[in-house]
This record gives structure tokens, C-alpha cells and sequence, in this order.
């Protein structure tokens, strides 16, 4: 648990974060969003003291963070940025163990966690290890920031716009996999973003920020359906909000009983795509099956206009 209380950075008369307070529960994925300059990213930093606060208190799993010496709290937390920030005289395998060779472990251990975190981000150990960062592709680069971020078993890993400069199908491969392996790992993850998309697509709960403050911090499905501000409700893009809606929620939840003409489509893919589905084929109604092809029902245009549409 990540617990921030009145937490406030000034730089001269300037608050770049203003009294700040929010709790992030363990195991979930908090996004940050706001516009450039609103101190997302300096609230980021402060979690693990890049950047001191002027006041306020941030606790981890109830500790204090300045009750830590910087070095020390910043190698038991993961740390990701855009460009990776990888050590080109290091190999793959040698920059994903830096943490973990700073902190004493056995080469026999450092060797197995290395293989695991590549293994599971599918960049294969054998051919990738021995690379240096200027031999990967963009992709590949932020796949070893992410594992050498979490090679020493951080339970919080900040990830400051890790995605911002991969290309759309690359970046939504990338996004993938950290879901992937905070499901598998249960590590805490606080993200910064500017792309709403994104924050929908990963958070657990969004902070919105704006010129320093808080503005709202809550579900996805919240947030788009109750936006705080008229600042919010930009944010979140009022044209597409309907589809962004959509996009949380699987087919299965709309599933009504019967049948219905044409191709079908597998229960757990988003209520968006249903719907695209749909209208692109100008069906009024489709089945649906489950994993293992039975038919459960259908879903219909109806249906998803109706769960769609803003709440009352």
C-alpha cells in the first residue's frame, strides 16, 4: 500500500504539486494522467525521493518513506522510463541484473531471475542475454527497462511514460505484457501517462492531476462516466467515451438468452468490439460462445447502446 498524504512540491513560489493525498492499494495498477507540466510526474518521483517534498508524507506498507536512505529505498523499488535508460556498455543480461548484483545477490540467483523475466517477456535468453541495447529494436529495448526494472522483486514499480515512444502496435504489445505481469506478480504499479486510452486500458484507478492538484481518482468506469470537471470530461474525451465505456466491460456481461445469425464471437472480448462487430457487419444481434466454442446466448446492438450510454 502506497499511502500519500498532503503531499506538496514547490519550487520557489511555485507548487508544482499541491497538497496532494490519495491511497493506492496493493496489487493494483494506479494511472496518472494530466496535461504537460501538471505534476504527474514530480509525484511520481517523490514516492521514491528523486524528488524531496516540501511537505506532506508518503508511506510504504505503513513506513515512512524518509525514514530510508535514498540508495536504499530506490533499489527496493522498480523504476521505468521512457527511452529505458539502458546502459549501453552493459549486455542485456547484465542490465537487467544491475539491481540485483547491487544488492549482493548470488550470481546462480541473479542468473535464474534474469532467464525468468526474459522468458516470460518473450525475448529468449540465449540469443538476447549476450546483445547490447543498440542491437534491440525499440520494443525490445523497453521489454529489458521493464525486467531490469523488476529484477530485484520490487513489490511497487513506477513506470514514468515507459510507452510513450513505441509505435501503436508495438505499444499495445508492451501494454499487454505488464498486465501480464502484474497479474502474475502482484506488484503494485503506478504509471504516468498523458494517453487517456491508456489509462483506461491499464488502471485499476486513474488520478487525473491538473496544474498541481488532484482533481479526481477514481475507476475507469467511474471516470468516464462521472467526470469531476468540466477539465475531466475533456480529458476523457467526450466523443468516444461511449467506446471507452465498452472497452471495460466482456461480452459475457451483456449476454442475452437465444440465438442469433452469422459468425460468432468468444465471451470474453470486450463490449467494444461486440459492438464494431456488429455495426460493421449491420447485424442487429450475434452469438456468443464461451472458451470452449458452446453457445451461451447473443448479444445485440441494443443491448450495448443501452450499457453504452451515461448513467443517470
Amino acid at each position: 500500500m502506497i499511502e500519500i498524504e498532503h503531499i506538496t512540491k514547490r519550487y520557489g513560489d511555485a507548487a508544482v504539486v499541491d497538497n496532494v493525498s490519495m491511497v493506492i492499494e496493493p496489487r493494483t495498477m494506479t494511472v496518472i494522467v494530466g496535461t504537460s507540466g501538471s505534476g504527474k510526474t514530480t509525484l511520481l518521483r517523490m514516492i521514491n525521493r528523486l524528488v524531496e517534498p516540501t511537505a506532506g508524507t508518503i508511506r510504504l506498507d505503513g513506513i515512512d518513506n524518509r525514514s530510508v536512505p535514498g540508495p536504499e529505498l530506490r533499489r527496493s523499488i522498480g523504476y521505468a522510463i521512457q527511452g529505458n535508460g539502458l546502459f549501453p556498455h552493459r549486455t542485456v543480461a547484465q542490465n537487467i541484473g544491475t539491481v540485483p548484483k547491487l544488492l549482493g545477490w548470488d550470481a546462480a540467483r541473479i542468473r535464474a531471475r534474469v532467464e525468468e523475466l526474459m522468458s516470460l517477456l518473450q525475448l529468449d535468453p540465449v540469443e538476447f542475454g549476450p546483445r547490447y541495447p543498440h542491437e534491440l529494436s525499440g520494443g525490445q529495448q523497453q521489454r529489458v527497462g521493464v525486467a531490469r526494472a523488476l529484477a530485484a522483486e520490487p513489490n511497487v514499480l513506477l513506470m514514468d511514460e515507459p510507452f510513450g515512444a513505441l509505435d501503436p502496435i508495438i505499444r499495445t504489445k508492451a501494454q499487454e505484457d505488464l498486465l501480464a505481469i502484474q497479474k502474475r506478480f502482484g506488484t503494485t504499479i503506478v504509471l504516468v501517462t498523458h494517453d487517456m486510452e491508456e489509462a483506461v486500458h491499464l488502471g485499476d484507478r486513474i488520478a487525473v492531476m491538473d496544474a498541481g492538484k488532484l482533481i479526481q481518482y477514481a475507476t475507469p468506469a467511474e471516470l468516464l462516466a462521472k467526470p469531476a470537471t468540466g477539465f475531466v470530461e475533456t480529458l476523457v474525451g467526450a466523443s468516444d467515451r461511449p467506446f471507452k465505456l465498452l472497452s471495460l466491460g466482456e461480452v459475457r456481461d451483456a449476454v442475452e438468452p437465444g440465438n442469433a445469425e452469422g459468425e460468432a464471437i468468444d465471451a470474453d472480448a470486450t463490449q467494444r468490439d461486440a459492438l464494431a462487430e456488429l455495426l460493421w457487419s449491420g447485424r442487429p444481434a450475434m452469438p456468443v460462445t464461451s472458451d470452449d466454442g458452446k453457445l451461451i446466448g447473443r448479444v445485440t446492438v441494443e443491448e450495448l447502446i443501452k450499457r453504452a450510454a451515461r448513467p443517470a
